[in-house]
């Protein structure tokens, strides 16, 4: 299809919503006009289609350029990508197929049990991650990737369209600037490798047009369910897609000097995100929930990025943590930077939507604003996750400068002038790649003779075959230039992801094996079947079992404090516990059976998963001598003193006496006394290096404050002299607690767990997320759950009436008076009653909504009769 690119008549086309159709199909027969209004309900589709098939080929093209899976043998798996999302989704899976051992409210398998709705909600709630399950087990990372493509598939097609809604024009045009949209620097640098916030890269078009329907007072009904589905799918960057749809709906208001229904259009939108919002609340008051008491991060300072910084973004191929990613492509640049030079748009329109972009992009660098876009929380990485809202802004000027036809010579002139002082601006700047300028260069030259074909063809005479072949031409030359250089763009910033972040292998043979060893040992709920740390990214949601490694923005503040007291280790600043390898948690915590990899008997290169079984206690114990309310239980500094508080026995050595001889830079020896036969462990906390007992083998730690832990590691079997040296070699600062080494004595263990088993629970049943325990009659004391007491958890004994649970040292505790030979406990997501109220509330303002329009538009259609004379 040849499409006509003229400059700019001088002359604005009106807006869609006031065009009646009438100018020159005033006159033409009924059939003929239908067939005009059916081409012109295409275009927009025939833009949705076109933008959404670039933006899937140029997004698979630059994975394809760099190598990158599925097109390439290089993993995807950047930072969280590979220790998060992916081992979400494998458990998404497996819950939406009923395989998982909890449900939608409990995640068994991870921190001893976690609130699962709330990681639903930030994680999972997108219809698009529904997806996961029409693909294979093994095969969950490609299903992410194309849940990932999808997303971007579909926000270029809904900015296309959007556009299209804003001004006509040429469809090809908006079908490039859409997919400019889906591919802009936030896209390839960000929302790639966090695919949970793509949500909100599709949420910002859809949410403008329901500004768009606000201002004509339309799809009453409609507006609210795309502004819930918006807020279900990713609550977070739905927040700030909405904030941007409110500067969006504002400038329209403002620049539109013929619009009078400015305070209707206003209270239309506000209806719709009030009815939107409160529709997605049972979910979102959940996740606000879970953050209120989930364990924080350490505080962020805010440091905004320098400009030369924040111009760099705006070239292709960079990547940066430190600065907003900007880029949306050089010729949609130069056309939104032509914008308050081009005199045929209304000054209105030239200077209001260049002054709204300037506004949002210093609310970057202003702490207030900064706070604003992100909910008033600082967030932890990248600190400028609303750029995709600004990189729409632009598009959306750069649509508005080309629409109606290209700017006069002397507009693209300027708007070039200032593209060439901001490039050369961000000479020299951390974040430009050496592909950086020369891609920038040559598609600058493309989109140059693009604008200049588009400009000779009007002056062409006699509609030769110049008159039809430039236009295309122009076309051609602005889709290369766009296109080629995204997809060198997305190359290079995946392969700068991959050298200078943080990454994990594919998923492959050694999790399958681990995944069939936890398969042939589960014993849940009679036991826990732990697989380990080694793969090291949330473990079971991939391979099964249950274990204490878990990691989610919403770990809860008290799992955190529970298992760190006990020794265990955390990365990502507390927020990812790692599994435990210590007999004593282990009997606290149910572990039954412990996967470890060992070296392969037959002599092959890698690690086969091998599993060990113990006894342990039950699920639930009982502990006579326990009281509560307890105020006195308390943790303390040494874990192997809070290990026996917790168990109610003593099974490591007394503290002897610890002889600390610096014996150089960078080295310390540790000398005691223990058991013969016991097992020595070290507890650090910044140690960063190796420990060595007695000349044996070195035993590795890696802390690092406040980002890393290392647990608590055996180091060692005392020797029948009793005499323990441990030699540590360190790196930076050196931080031991007061007791470093606990000597674990197994008789002692051993009878403890025979005690407990024997006053415990004596049957255990497990519902998707609750919990049934018989116990001994006539037993007295307190019922003590191997589960910690995150909120939302109600229990009972006997028959007795349900309450909030009770706590002890971090785990669910009933009190039990002696009548009562029975435990329940039922988990329910804080936040559900109350969103589910208000979102009953908005349901039926939805349908009060509906039911007015409908008779609005009755009387509206009623005729009136003619007056009796």
């Amino acid at each position: 299809m040849s499409v006509t690119v003229r400059p700019s008549s001088g002359r604005p086309a009106p807006d869609d919503d006031r065009e009646t159709g009438s100018g020159g199909r005033a006159g033409l027969p009924t059939r003929l006009r239908a067939l005009a209004d059916r081409s012109r309900d295409s275009v927009p589709l025939r833009a949705a289609l076109g933008a959404g098939v670039l933006s899937c080929l140029v997004f698979c093209l630059g994975n394809l350029l760099a190598g990158s899976y599925p097109l390439g043998p290089h993993s995807r798996n950047v930072v969280d990508m590979g220790t998060q999302y992916v081992p979400f989704h494998a458990y998404w899976r497996t819950v939406l197929l009923g395989g998982a051992d909890g449900d939608l409210f409990m995640n068994w398998g991870s921190g001893y049990g976690s609130n699962f709705l709330g990681d639903v909600g930030t994680y999972l709630s997108s219809p698009f991650d529904l997806m996961v399950v029409l693909f294979p087990a093994d095969r969950v990372e490609l299903a992410l990737y194309v849940i990932t493509t999808a997303k971007i598939t579909a926000a270029g097609a809904a900015m296309a369209v959007l556009l299209l809604r804003l001004r006509r024009g040429p469809w090809p045009v908006a079908a490039l600037l859409g997919s400019a949209y889906a591919l802009c620097g936030w896209t390839l640098d960000n929302g790639a490798y966090v695919p949970m916030w793509l949500d909100g890269l599709l949420a910002f078009p859809l949410l403008c047009l329901v500004g768009e329907w606000a201002r004509g007072a339309r799809r009453p009904v409609l507006g609210p369910l795309v502004v819930g589905l918006a807020w279900v799918s990713n609550f977070y960057t739905a927040y700030m897609a909405t904030i941007g749809a409110a500067i969006f709906l504002l400038v329209r208001l403002l620049t539109d000097d013929k619009d009078r229904r400015r305070p209707s259009a206003v209270l239309h939108a506000a209806r719709s995100v009030l009815i939107g919002v409160g529709l997605a609340a049972p979910l979102v008051l959940v996740i606000y929930s879970a953050t209120r008491t989930a364990h924080p991060t350490p505080p962020v300072t805010f440091s905004p990025a320098a400009w030369p910084d924040v111009f760099a973004r705006l070239l292709p191929a960079t990547s940066s943590t430190e600065s907003p990613a900007l880029y949306i492509g050089t010729p949609a640049l130069a056309l939104a930077l032509a914008m308050p030079f081009h005199r045929g748009l209304p000054a209105r329109t030239r200077f209001g939507w260049p002054a709204a972009i300037c506004l949002v992009a210093l609310s970057l660098h202003w702490r207030p604003t900064h706070l604003l876009w992100h909910a008033g929380a600082e967030p932890n990485g990248v600190p400028d996750r609303q750029a995709f809202v600004l990189c729409g802004l632009l598009l959306i000027a750069a649509w508005l400068s080309t629409a109606d036809g290209l700017p006069r010579p002397a507009a693209l002139a300027a708007g070039l002038t200032v593209l060439a002082a901001l490039a050369l601006a961000a000479r020299g700047t951390y974040a430009v790649d050496r592909w950086s300028y020369p891609v920038f260069a040559v598609a600058l030259l493309l989109a140059v003779l693009a604008a200049g074909a588009a400009l000779v063809a009007p002056r062409l005479r006699g509609g030769g075959a110049g008159a039809r072949v430039l236009p295309v031409l122009a076309v051609a030359l602005l889709v290369t230039a766009q296109a080629g250089e995204t997809a060198v763009a997305g190359m290079r910033v995946a392969q700068l992801e991959l050298r200078h972040r943080s990454w994990s292998p594919r998923l492959g043979g050694q999790e399958r094996a681990v995944a069939d060893a936890v398969a042939a040992a589960d014993d849940w709920p009679r036991s826990r079947t732990d697989p380990g740390e080694d793969p090291g990214r949330n473990d079971p949601m991939v391979v099964g079992g249950q274990s204490g490694g878990y990691y989610s923005s919403l770990t809860a503040q008290i799992t955190q404090d529970t298992l760190t007291s006990l020794g265990y280790g955390y990365f990502a600043k507390g927020r990812r516990p790692v599994s435990l390898d210590n007999p004593v948690t282990d009997a606290l915590f149910s572990v039954g059976t412990r996967i470890r990899l060992a070296g392969d008997p037959a002599g092959g290169p890698g690690k086969v998963p091998q599993a060990t079984t113990t006894d342990v206690p039950p699920l639930v114990t009982v502990r006579p001598r326990l009281r509560l309310p307890d105020g006195t239980a308390r943790f303390g500094p040494s874990v192997f003193a809070n290990q026996e508080m917790l168990l109610g026995a003593r099974v490591y050595d007394p503290p002897a006496p610890t002889t600390r001889t610096r014996a150089g830079k960078g080295s310390v020896t540790l000398t005691t006394t223990c058991t013969p036969g016991s097992r020595a462990y070290l507890s650090a906390l910044t140690f960063n290096g190796t420990a060595t007992m007695n000349g044996g083998r070195p035993v590795a730690f890696a802390g690092k404050l406040p980002a890393v832990r290392p647990p608590l590691r055996s180091i060692g079997v005392v020797p029948a002299s009793g005499k323990v040296r441990v030699e540590l070699r360190h790196t930076g600062w050196l931080d031991l607690p007061e007791q470093p080494i606990g000597c674990l004595v197994p008789g002692r263990l051993e009878r403890a767990v025979q005690q407990l088993s024997a006053t415990g629970a004596t049957r255990v049943q497990v519902g998707g997320h609750s919990v049934t325990a018989r116990i001994p009659a006539g037993s007295t004391g307190t019922a003590v759950l191997a589960i910690p007491r995150i909120k939302g958890w109600r229990c009972s004994a006997g028959d007795g009436p349900a309450r909030p649970a009770a706590a002890y040292l971090g785990l669910i505790a009933v009190p039990l008076d002696g009548t009562a030979d029975s435990v329940s406990c039922d988990f329910r997501p804080p936040g559900l009653l109350k969103g589910g109220a208000v979102g009953a509330a908005a349901l039926a303002g939805l349908a009060a909504t509906a039911l007015w329009y409908r008779r609005t538009r009755r009387r509206q259609e009623t005729p009136v009769p003619p007056p009796v004379v």
